[in-house]
């Protein structure tokens, strides 16, 4: 691949803004097992490979089996994630493909019935910020290390 803009470089302030949001994230309440499956489901939808190294990689040192990450892509097929993360994966997937429907009354309404308010609009921002972090490594051609 053409090696492309550094972002981080050339646009620091634009890019520790989106740190900041990464930062806020980080003081929320949200599950790390959330948060992760939050960011590998997206970065897969959105073909993100440098994203879905990093988050399988961190998922992983939290705890996430493989099997469950190997079939992450899958997960209405089988019965390895809870409700609670069912819920996390719909809203992840609606939100990520915002375009073709957006978060149906469904799937809200089954967030509702589990999670409060401010669990919610956590779980949103961690989905609208691994988005984000996904278009500007797909439009960067930013590219995981190999592992030796």
């Amino acid at each position: 691949m053409n090696k492309r803009i550094n972002i981080e470089e050339i646009e620091p302030a634009g890019y520790k803004s989106m740190f900041a949001l990464e930062q806020y994230i980080a003081t929320t309440k949200i599950l790390k097992t959330h948060k992760e499956l939050i960011k590998t489901r997206a970065s897969q939808i959105n073909g993100c490979a440098f994203c879905i190294d990093m988050h399988t990689k961190d998922a992983r040192k939290h705890g996430e089996t493989e099997q469950r990450i190997y079939l992450l892509n899958a997960w209405r097929e089988t019965d390895f994630f809870t409700e609670e993360e069912r819920v996390v994966l719909a809203l992840t997937e609606e939100i990520t493909l915002i375009s073709q429907g957006g978060v149906s009354d469904e799937t809200y309404q089954k967030a509702k019935a589990i999670f409060d308010d401010q669990y919610i609009a956590q779980l949103i921002m961690v989905v609208v910020a691994i988005n984000g972090w996904n278009r500007i490594s797909i439009a960067t051609q930013k590219q995981p290390a190999l592992d030796k």
